[in-house]
């Protein structure tokens, strides 16, 4: 594999946030806040009429793309994010990321990217940074 400063990520389309999920999550990282599974919630807090996904979540989505690209999650060695806004059921998104510098490292490129979550058709929700490490070839 070819790796260059500049080089664009495959992106990884994510077609739309389902609240069924979303409910799932909560149960399983006993997340009471009511914004991931109650539309009346987030009415009463002025922030529509969708429920808002969870922030690891949206993290997930972001490391999956990367992961992939990469060979695999456990190439992954270290990540950071900032959250932008909120990410809304039915909501259609985009991951991404750019190569920012490459490393060689004895067998192995350590990778630094610069990494995007975007709304399509809507806003940047996240944004962060990410390293990979993927042996030579």
């Amino acid at each position: 594999m070819s790796i260059e400063v500049g080089q664009v990520l495959p992106s990884r389309i994510i077609d739309g946030v389902d609240p069924e999920k979303m409910k799932l999550l909560s149960a399983l990282m006993r997340d009471p806040n009511p914004i991931h599974f109650d539309r009346t919630a987030v009415a009463e807090l002025g922030m529509g009429d969708k429920t808002v996904n969870q922030g690891p979540s949206n993290m997930a989505y972001v490391l999956s793309m990367l992961g992939s690209w990469a060979g695999g999650v456990d190439r992954i060695t270290h990540y950071r994010f900032r959250f932008l806004g909120n990410v809304f059921e039915g909501d259609r998104l985009e991951a991404g990321g750019v190569v920012t510098a490459v490393r060689e490292i004895s067998d192995s490129f350590e990778v630094e990217c610069s990494l995007t979550l975007t709304v399509i058709d809507g806003a940047q929700v996240l944004t962060g940074a990410g390293t990979v490490t993927i042996d030579k070839e």
